[in-house]
């Protein structure tokens, strides 16, 4: 167990930020986390949280997963004083961390992702877990399944895919899988891709629109000048930004500027 004292960490504001879909509220202050087939108990009161994982755990797994050694509070006094919508988004949720998600699941869960909303993303992603995922136990104790490989879905069919509540987005989860285990395309090649680059490649994947692309950039590679649009954002772009968001001087953060509206807008 490690308990730690963090600045601009909200284990609620993440929660709710529309980034995991595999993360929950126990009890009050308390969550529960699986991501990949790691599994995290997490408690938070104030400024102080604790991982009741391992030492090596925490430092290894947990520490670069919440981008802990990242400069949030930098971030922020980046904004242009004189942007209050923006200056009001940031102190709404300045305590979103963008997430280094696994990039597998994180491909996955935004193809579920599209027309869905949020209770029924994590109801899809649970089934196929429990349905092709591997049930494992924690060093707590507590019992969880896996996030699906993806030799697994390219064994699964369409229809079981269905089954799972996937609805049309099964042949994409289907296709996808099929594609990385055949080597169509290769994980570790977008890791190594420029932000560009590694956008254009996902858009070649079946079902992936420009949306999705980003969504995969920002949580999954961790690309931090991916700026998913969806309805949310572009009302907020309407209202706020008429001649467009000021791409140039958040170069380098603007997912994480795009993670404060989405958050403000939802909370509105």
């Amino acid at each position: 167990m490690i308990t730690v004292e963090l600045d601009n960490f909200s284990l609620k504001q993440i929660c709710q930020s529309g980034q995991c879909f595999r993360m929950r509220e126990t009890e009050e202050n308390t969550y529960e986390l699986i991501a990949g087939d790691q599994y995290l108990k997490l408690t938070q009161e104030g400024t102080i949280v604790t991982f009741h994982c391992s030492d090596v755990e925490f430092l290894c797994y947990w520490v670069p997963y919440f981008d802990i050694d990242a400069d949030y509070a930098g971030y922020i006094e980046k904004i242009n004083p004189r942007d209050h919508y923006l200056s009001a988004a940031a102190e709404c949720g300045s305590g979103i961390r963008i997430l280094r998600q696994d990039l597998w699941e994180m491909i996955i869960s935004f193809l579920i992702s599209q027309q869905n909303n949020i209770t029924r993303i994590k109801k899809c992603i649970e089934n196929i877990s429990r349905e092709f995922g591997v049930r494992k136990t924690s060093s707590t104790g507590a019992e969880y399944y896996a996030f699906p490989t993806a030799e697994a879905l390219a064994l699964a069919t369409e229809e079981q895919l269905r089954e799972c509540n996937l609805g049309y987005r099964a042949k994409y989860v289907l296709d996808t899988a099929r594609k990385v285990c055949f080597g169509d395309i290769s994980l570790n090649s977008l890791h190594d891709m420029t932000y560009k680059a590694a956008r254009k490649e996902l858009l070649g994947l079946y079902g992936v629109g420009e949306k999705v692309a980003d969504c995969i950039c920002l949580f999954g590679l961790h690309q931090l000048d991916a700026f998913p649009v969806d309805t949310h954002i572009r009302q907020a772009l309407d209202a706020h930004y008429k001649r467009g968001f000021p791409n140039r001087r958040y170069k380098g953060c603007r997912g994480v500027m795009q993670q404060y509206i989405f958050y403000y807008e939802l909370m509105k």
